[in-house]
């Protein structure tokens, strides 16, 4: 696939044609005729219009580089060994060329299909045109509406339909909440994130949480909810990433309820998130002491009389390769400074050998 092949090139190549708008002037930041309003509605205009060209460059960049990465397809070494070194000659990086051709796939499936006009596209801002591509079908068809109407399209723009499409179309809401987001008595932008974290939620608490916001369809039972969301989102996924409670006497569930019937649900779940932040420090702990000692022993047999300084480092770093580590925290002049020390012993419950 290539520019070439695509019907809308010429079109957009001509709707987008910078070649008049980029001949704006600035306005002077010394001209005190000028008022702050007409200011900042001029440098709007030419920001706007920036933004427009690096889109269109940007779009283009990308349907070059797919080019070139297609050629290579077809007659490289399969490895795309010639498609990196192209990219390597201009200073661009493997992961920004893949950014630019997915924006270009996006903006040719946009107009392709006949969701944007190529007119349409000098309405979007750059950024809002990227997360319009990366947005759902339904949200990229309501997006284009508007733009196609004449409506100068942000991201924030986007966000909001967005937004609007999620908290709408989502069965975990229920229908008085969705009718009040309907006649803007609450606004959609406290439904979104709700309905983001619920969908991370097994059925059963979906449904518990669905209960509480029928009963109070207002604005701080929204809010309290997402936050309870969230906390149960944390609680179960850090939960069984936890190996200190993967047994078969902890009912998890129950531990769950209790700690939302006395309102520490917050607490809970950050201890166990901690939990399974420390399991995992210290599997990486016992690793990193593990290959000292190894590399330790390799530089003591490999040296000897005639390197005494290299001797000296092996002494001096034998806190951090002896069964007991010890690890100063702070500065030692420190008044807050103190010492830490961990016993660590091998897999089988011995003692690592703190002499190499």
């Amino acid at each position: 696939m290539n520019a070439a092949s695509h019907p809308a090139a010429d079109q957009i190549t001509a709707a987008l044609d910078p070649s008049t708008d980029l001949s704006f002037q600035l306005p002077s930041p010394e001209d005190e005729n000028l008022s702050e309003y007409e200011f900042q509605q001029q440098i709007e205009t030419a920001w706007q219009v920036c933004d427009r060209f690096d889109l269109q460059t940007d779009i283009w960049r990308g349907r070059i580089l797919r080019t070139v990465r297609d050629r290579e397809k077809r007659g490289g070494d399969g490895r795309g060994t010639g498609f990196l070194n192209w990219l390597k000659d201009r200073e661009i990086t493997k992961s920004q060329a893949y950014s630019l051709i997915e924006l270009a796939d996006s903006a040719d499936t946009l107009l392709q299909e006949g969701m944007l006009e190529p007119q349409s596209v000098n309405n979007f801002s750059k950024r809002a045109f990227v997360e319009t591509a990366q947005s759902a079908p339904e949200v990229q068809q309501l997006v284009s509406d508007a733009a196609q109407r004449g409506e100068h399209i942000t991201r924030r723009e986007v966000r909001q339909i967005s937004d609007e499409w999620t908290a709408m179309s989502s069965d975990l809401l229920p229908t008085e909440l969705k009718e009040k987001a309907a006649n803007n008595t609450i606004p959609t932008r406290y439904l979104a994130p709700l309905v983001k974290e619920m969908q991370k939620l097994p059925p059963p608490h979906q449904e518990t949480l669905k209960t509480e916001i029928t009963l109070n369809p207002d604005i701080d039972t929204l809010k309290q909810v997402t936050a309870e969301a969230r906390y149960l989102a944390k609680y179960l996924e850090a939960a069984v990433q936890v190996q200190a409670l993967n047994s078969d006497d902890l009912d998890l569930e129950q531990a769950l309820e209790e700690a939302l019937r006395i309102g520490c649900l917050n607490a809970t779940a950050d201890l166990v998130k901690q939990a399974s932040q420390l399991e995992q420090a210290a599997a990486k702990l016992y690793s990193s002491w593990t290959q000292m000692n190894k590399l330790a022993e390799r530089v003591y047999v490999d040296s000897g009389a005639s390197t005494p300084h290299l001797r000296q480092l092996l002494n001096h770093l034998e806190p951090l390769t002896s069964q007991t580590l010890e690890v100063q925290l702070g500065d030692a002049d420190s008044p807050l400074s103190h010492m830490v020390r961990l016993q660590l012993l091998s897999a089988d419950g011995g003692g690592e050998s703190s002499e190499p």
